[in-house]
């Protein structure tokens, strides 16, 4: 297969699929700030050969890997997910589909999602005025933490705990035109689990972090590996479903006060840290996955 990976230049996941795809596919990266899209009308591609497809470039790929998710503004990230969803509507084959990754980046819509389905999730207020985040500061207790609706690895994740702080910092992300998205604190006992859905098969990481709540192996969380149970399993495809995600990393929180908690669901989900803890070639499962949906 041709296979197009939309990934930095630098991207060690492009580089792993790289080396798992050997001499069995071809892997080609491509850029988010590259994408050029049509209507009614084809676009050639970059090697001058003429395309009817509303991508000229992803017209040559059995199908299109996405590993990144850069920033951008509003009509920039409107427009590469609206181009993703052509492409499928063309016939081509996205993994993940762009309705799943448009439901996973977006916390509020995946918390929402989550509960809807059954699971039992953090407590979650989401408003965008300080008055009505100090409200639900103290609903949620008086501790919570408050994390950018669009984030991963625990990147701009804060705990609040004192009124103050709280009521400043909520005043400068309003400033700054962010949602103020809080949650409860939840007290754990430093480990967490990600769980890798990957179509039937299902894949386990503990994490633990003695020096931070925060248990992102990216925050200095050791990863190590596990069997997952049914219930573990059953847990993580019910979260991935949720989104419509084939490929999802799934992160469960065992809380103190006996809950299990589903705090996320990741649609670009990395694997670095669960090929190093579990020793199983995660990118050559991903291939072979995408063999067969192709």
């Amino acid at each position: 297969m041709r296979i197009g990976v939309l990934a930095s230049p630098d991207s060690w996941y492009l580089r792993d699929l790289r080396r798992a795809a050997c001499e069995r596919h071809a892997i080609g990266m491509l850029e988010f700030p590259r994408i050029v899209a049509t209507a009614g009308m084809g676009w050639p591609a970059r090697d001058g050969t003429p395309s009817s497809e509303p991508c000229g470039d992803w017209g040559q790929f059995d199908a299109i890997m996405v590993r990144t998710m850069p920033p951008g503004s509003l009509e920039q990230v409107v427009f590469r997910m609206d181009a993703l969803a052509r492409y499928e509507a063309a016939g081509g084959l996205v993994v993940n589909r762009p309705r799943a990754i448009e439901a996973a980046v977006d916390k509020y819509l995946t918390s929402s999602l989550l509960a809807a389905a059954g699971l039992d999730t953090p407590r979650t207020v989401v408003c965008q005025h300080p008055e009505d985040a100090m409200e639900a500061f103290a609903l949620l207790g008086g501790d919570v933490v408050v994390k950018p609706l669009f984030g991963s690895e625990g990147r701009g994740i804060t705990r609040l705990s004192d009124p103050d702080l709280a009521l400043r910092a909520f005043k400068m992300l309003s400033q700054l035109g962010a949602v103020l998205y809080l949650q409860e604190f939840v007290p754990h006992n430093g480990f967490d689990m990600r769980l890798l859905v990957l179509g039937d098969e299902t894949y386990g990481m503990r994490r633990h972090n003695p020096l931070d709540w925060r248990t992102n192996v990216s925050r200095g969380a050791t990863g190590v590996r596990f069997e997952p149970d049914d219930r573990l399993v059953e847990l993580a495809r019910r979260a991935a479903h949720a989104v419509g995600a084939w490929i999802a990393g799934i992160d469960l929180l065992p809380a103190r006060d006996g809950r299990l908690l589903t705090l996320e669901v990741n649609a670009v989900p990395g694997w670095k840290a669960l090929s190093q803890a579990t020793g199983i070639d995660i990118a050559d499962r991903v291939l072979r996955f995408v063999e067969a949906r192709v």
